[in-house]
């Protein structure tokens, strides 16, 4: 019999996604499951914008686009990334595609030749040495320190850069931790992005879920000689609580837009027409929404960091933006619970998920084995609950 590829062969499962569907099923079966795994809003799509989407329906707007999206949408991200970011992007050097993660894929592919280097933080979103690996190239995992919040210093970044690399990719607010890299610090990055002239993945689906005071910078926004070097991802999902409609979108010079084109047009031809009209009306409309949602999510953490802080043997890092708490199992390894030795993320989460039907995510997905990932993307009474489990399954290790 034929067989599939041998790069179909060395890809491996989102663990994300396997965790968040074994929970949902737990719970098609009677079990009562806390779920901290998946990344999403809990909160429905805003009416507005779901308003607009059934309007393109009726309207006849169900045909098919240009591959690089709908001008007006186009042109309101322009407009949004010139408001919020202080960045000029002409509404050509913008394409839409079905969801921030499809940019991304397609932007690997744009400017990866088989063999090239692509630098990858660690602790990483799942998905994206996976992606590298797809377009041909090589995914070079650097690890930062703890120390330094898991983040890649640009004194890293110099080290790991070799005649093959060809781009990092950054994540701000950072999935899975949390953190935001300052002005500061990025500034530092960029200045050897541009002196080594790598390709900036600027991964900013979070931008609008920031704390503490914190401000997102957008890379892109720190001089025109890196900005010419950034390929700058975001998306509709976070903010606006639209994950299922799948609509993301790239910022980049015309050449690599181009690229990102001719390959979208044959992939998927171009993200459904009718999130694109959606889309246009969520970035129109009022967008006191986001900050609404981004408040709650500041409740829950405020509360989920407070318990975390009172069950020994969990420490963290304290998350700045996003809505995930990325926990250290490290005060547990090597300790048992019903006999069985806890010697990593993968059997901590098993015996959390079976003994007290909560569900987060092992650190092994993100390239730490020592971690697991919270999301508080839930209801308070969600997280009150789950936490109360996972402090009794905690104070049951010996």
């Amino acid at each position: 019999m034929p067989q599939i590829s041998k790069l179909a062969g060395r890809l491996t499962p989102s663990m994300t996604i396997d965790i968040t569907a074994k929970a949902k099923k737990m719970k098609e079966e009677g079990r009562d499951i806390v779920g901290f795994g998946a990344g999403e809003p809990d909160f429905d799509t805003p009416e507005f914008i779901a308003d607009a989407g059934v309007k393109a329906i009726r309207e006849g707007k169900t045909r098919y686009t240009s591959a690089y999206g709908i001008d007006g949408l186009r042109k309101e991200i322009s407009k949004k990334l010139k408001e919020d970011n202080g960045l000029d992007y002409s509404y050509n050097q913008i394409i839409l595609s079905s969801g921030a993660k499809h940019s991304l894929s397609t932007a690997f592919q744009a400017i990866c030749d088989p063999g090239d280097e692509v630098i990858v933080p660690l602790p990483y979103w799942v998905s994206y040495p996976e992606m590298v690996t797809i377009a041909g190239g090589k995914p070079v995992i650097v690890k930062t320190l703890k120390e330094n919040s898991f983040k890649i210093t640009a004194r890293q970044l110099e080290d790991s850069i070799t005649p093959r690399t060809k781009a990092i990719i950054l994540n701000s607010p950072s999935n899975p931790t949390g953190v935001v890299y300052s002005r500061k610090e990025l500034e530092k990055i960029a200045a050897v992005a541009v002196e080594k002239d790598i390709f900036v993945i600027s991964d900013e689906i979070y931008e609008k879920l920031v704390y503490d005071g914190m401000t997102h910078v957008s890379i892109a926004s720190l001089g025109d000689s890196i900005k010419s070097l950034t390929i700058l991802i975001n998306g509709m999902s976070k903010a606006y609580a639209m994950t299922g409609w799948r609509l993301g979108y790239a910022a980049a010079e015309p050449d690599i837009i181009k690229a990102m084109g001719t390959i979208q047009v044959h992939a998927i031809s171009h993200p459904s027409s009718i999130a694109q009209y959606a889309g246009e009306a969520a970035l129109k409309g009022d967008q006191t929404i986001i900050t609404q949602m981004a408040k709650e999510y500041d409740n829950r953490r405020k509360y989920a960091l407070e318990r975390l802080d009172g069950i020994s043997g969990l420490t963290y890092v304290k998350p700045e933006g996003a809505f995930y708490v990325y926990i250290s199992l490290e005060g547990l390894l090597g300790k048992s619970y019903g006999g069985k030795t806890i010697d990593s993320s993968l059997v901590f989460t098993k015996l959390l998920l079976e003994n007290k039907e909560v569900a987060v995510i092992p650190g092994a997905a993100f390239g730490d084995d020592t971690y697991i990932r919270m999301s508080y993307a839930t209801s308070m009474e969600q997280i009150k609950r789950g936490l109360d489990r996972m402090e009794q399954f905690v104070s049951e290790i010996r």
